[in-house]
């Protein structure tokens, strides 16, 4: 009756903390003598990024596409590389360089260097039953929580159906909160992804599943959410420190979300949608749902100025729009959160419809 809740071993934060990534990783090297396998955004191949980092000639660097959310295919292939580039070795450690997507990239494939079979095998709550190697999350983007999470997002297109590794041992060992490596980030993807920490805490503290300790992390989250996007510059300095601790914090807090996410993770899976530009045109169409939140969502965008364009399911098919409820609605948990038991005469598939028509 008594969840026994697990967070991050360590966290170091602070403006040019990745140059002490050396003194965190060395202990392990001692510990397992056997290459690092480091996740990097393909953002940053060709980059300094590589070359900062302290690598050995036996490491392993593996380049994540993110130009879409992890799949179930993708994870199994990215598995499958590592696998065979350690040849029979384990790995003293596993890193993850980028944002949601690279992070959850790393952890599922984590899971499945300790774990037989493939990813979708793993989909759900409690399914993993192996440690995964030692793991340390370099966040390069704030907004997912993934860097303190224990979920790992995957699309399992065949099922259609976004959902995660949801367990212990996905969660990352150590984490580096090093608010330099977010000055690149383009505007509006800094936007759509940090903005995902104000929706998912809302989401949970707004529902029925809901205890102190998610409650506070919650709500001084969302708190230094308001404080970067109703600010002048989101992207000052001291904003995307805030922006990374807001992220972190919100990783921490997210338990169960409500009706936003189910509608994203079908924007997701039929559109392919990235996640938070999804969860954007998600909430802009619940403000009957979320009215206060809705409001403020609204005042963010406008202060930043930041694109949203309409239209996005202008010309789908009655099949498509019937895909997009089918993938929102199986997500059964976050929408008994916010709605209850009786979550199927609110959300029916002509009021689900009319909101993707109104998008």
């Amino acid at each position: 009756m008594y969840r026994n809740a697990k967070n991050v071993g360590y966290t170091m934060i602070g403006k040019g903390s990745l140059d002490q990534l050396g003194d965190v990783l060395n202990p392990q090297r001692k510990k397992v003598d056997g290459p690092a396998i480091v996740f990097i955004d393909h953002y940053f191949k060709g980059g300094a990024l590589a070359a900062r980092l302290p690598l050995e000639s036996r490491d392993i660097v593996i380049y994540v596409d993110t130009t879409d959310e992890p799949t179930t295919e993708s994870v199994d292939g990215y598995a499958d590389r590592a696998k065979a580039a350690l040849a029979g070795r384990t790995a003293t450690a596993l890193l993850a360089f980028g944002g949601g997507s690279t992070m959850d990239t790393c952890k599922c494939v984590g899971n499945l260097l300790t774990n037989p079979g493939k990813a979708e095998d793993y989909q759900g709550w409690e399914l993993v039953r192996n440690p995964a190697p030692y793991k340390i999350a370099v966040p390069t983007l704030s907004g997912t929580g993934s860097e303190s999470s224990r979920t790992g997002i995957v699309c399992n297109e065949a099922k259609n159906l976004k959902l995660g590794m949801n367990s212990d041992f996905t969660m990352f060992d150590q984490v580096i909160l090093d608010c330099d490596l977010t000055a690149s980030v383009p505007r509006n993807q800094y936007f759509y992804t940090g903005i995902d920490t104000y929706m998912h805490c809302f989401e949970s503290i707004s529902g029925s599943y809901r205890n102190a300790v998610v409650d506070a992390l919650a709500d001084k989250a969302m708190s230094m959410c308001k404080e970067v996007f109703l600010s002048g510059d989101m992207m000052s300095e001291p904003n995307r420190e805030k922006m990374m601790i807001a992220s972190y914090l919100g990783g921490m807090a997210a338990g169960f979300v409500g009706t936003v996410h189910p509608v994203s993770a079908g924007l997701s899976m039929v559109l392919h949608m990235p996640h938070g530009i999804a969860n954007c045109y998600a909430l802009a169409v619940q403000e009957d749902i979320y009215p206060d939140e809705h409001r403020e969502f609204t005042a963010m965008i406008e202060k930043q100025g930041i694109d949203l364009p309409k239209g996005i399911c202008d010309g789908l098919t009655d099949a498509q729009y019937d895909a997009l409820y089918e993938a929102s609605i199986v997500h059964e948990k976050p929408l008994t959160n916010r709605l209850g038991p009786d979550f199927r005469k609110i959300f029916t598939k002509e009021n689900v419809i009319g909101r993707f028509r109104r998008m």
